[in-house]
């Protein structure tokens, strides 16, 4: 494996290049996090570390649920850090200067202090707030549209930028409610936030996560598709803060209504992955001449206890690198999939299909090397859609214990 870049690969990036541009958005994003946790410390008083804590204190969980919906193909570590870190960072900041200058310049002047913070808040904030977190998802969109191969890839960068937005924006919360009304309002204000309603901020996000996994992965709407969705995610957040203060009744209404909405999001995923499943089924059968796929590859690929059961095989084999040189080969025939269901809908322009294609075939070819601890042999096949020149014909002669 030491030719290939395997993390370069599944990224779709030139190997040997440091990602400068997402260092320095990650700096700029760290930096603006620091600066609005700045603004909160010299506001906060003493309720200013109660309210850090409680904010994070959620956070690894609701992660953790979130890359639950991303365990066929997980989408690069440093774009989810990236993702996380923009919305805790700019995001928050961009909203901190943008909804305060809102506030006592517009909204207050015209409609008075009562109807200025409800109108503020109702329609200012969603106004401010989506777009800011929505930038990392349209910048994903423009400059690595590639990464996003489905709405689960949409929806969990759409979760990360929540999440990052939603434990910054909750420091000021907890700690303006330790301010006013000491433990007993902290308290319940930490039940609504933290453990009633944690995934606010990722579902109207999510609407935009959406859109922009719509666009690309079509050709067609390019525009319509992001706008609506950054418009649902607006008119949901509009309505959660409308019904804040409209008492019980109103919460529990746009409660149930975002309740509902993650169940449509879950099904979307369960439905996506099937398909995901389908395409391997559909597209890997066709590389079976290379050697590099069986059908007891395919049945290994189908589900996450089967893949998790092969990395274990592999681990028992050939320790720890015949383990990664498997996850390589799982991430890798999973990207050639959904590779071909890219070029089926028209959004992979065939010199990028060829070579996309051909670097996923070398790293499935070293890394089932590495994990068979077999060399390739015999000639390459003939034809394009065969594999690269160094595939072996035929099968490869020995088929490890997993699958069903």
């Amino acid at each position: 494996m030491a030719s290939v870049d395997p993390k370069a690969v599944l990224e779709g990036r030139i190997p040997g290049r440091p990602p400068i541009a997402l260092i320095v958005g990650v700096t700029a994003s760290s930096l603006c996090a620091l600066g609005a946790l700045g603004v909160d410390a010299v506001y906060g008083g003493s309720g200013f570390w109660a309210g850090v804590v409680l904010a994070i204190l959620p956070i690894p969980l609701l992660i953790a649920l979130a890359l639950t919906l991303d365990r066929l193909e997980p989408e690069p570590p440093r774009a989810l850090v990236f993702s996380f870190m923009w919305g805790a960072g700019v995001a928050v900041l961009g909203a901190l200067v943008l909804n305060t200058l809102g506030l006592l310049y517009v909204t207050v002047p015209i409609f008075g202090e009562v109807n200025g913070h409800f109108i503020s808040s109702a329609v200012g904030a969603p106004i401010i707030e989506e777009p800011l977190k929505g930038a990392v998802l349209f910048g994903l969109l423009w400059f690595r549209r590639n990464e996003i191969d489905g709405f689960a890839d949409g929806l969990i960068y759409a979760a990360m930028v929540g999440l990052g937005f939603a434990m910054m924006e909750n420091v000021t919360y907890y700690m303006r409610a330790f301010e006013e009304g000491g433990t007993d309002q902290l308290q319940a204000v930490f039940i609504l936030r933290g453990i009633v309603a944690p995934l606010s901020h990722p579902l109207f996000t999510a609407m935009t996560g959406l859109g922009v996994a719509y666009a690309a992965t079509h050709r067609d709407r390019q525009i319509l598709a992001p706008a609506l969705g950054l418009l649902g995610a607006m008119l949901l957040h509009g309505l959660w803060n409308g019904a804040t203060t409209l008492g019980l009744g109103g919460l529990a209404a746009v409660y149930g209504l975002n309740t509902c909405v993650l169940a449509v999001l879950i099904v979307i995923v369960a439905v996506e992955r099937r398909h995901t499943v389908r395409l391997i089924e559909r597209y890997l059968p066709i590389y079976a001449d290379t050697g590099l796929v069986t059908p007891q590859d395919i049945r290994m690929l189908r589900s996450i206890p089967s893949r998790r059961a092969a990395r274990r095989w592999a681990r028992s084999v050939g320790g720890p690198a015949a383990g990664r040189a498997m996850v390589d080969y799982q991430l890798a025939a999973t990207e050639l999939a959904l590779l071909h269901k890219r070029a089926e809908r028209g959004v992979a322009e065939p010199r990028w299909f060829v070579n996309r294609r051909d670097a996923l075939l070398d790293l499935m070819g070293l890394a089932r090397q590495a994990f068979l601890r077999t060399p390739p042999r015999g000639d390459a096949p003939a034809g394009p859609a065969a594999g690269p020149p160094w595939a072996p014909r035929g099968p490869s002669g020995f088929l490890p214990p997993y699958g069903g």
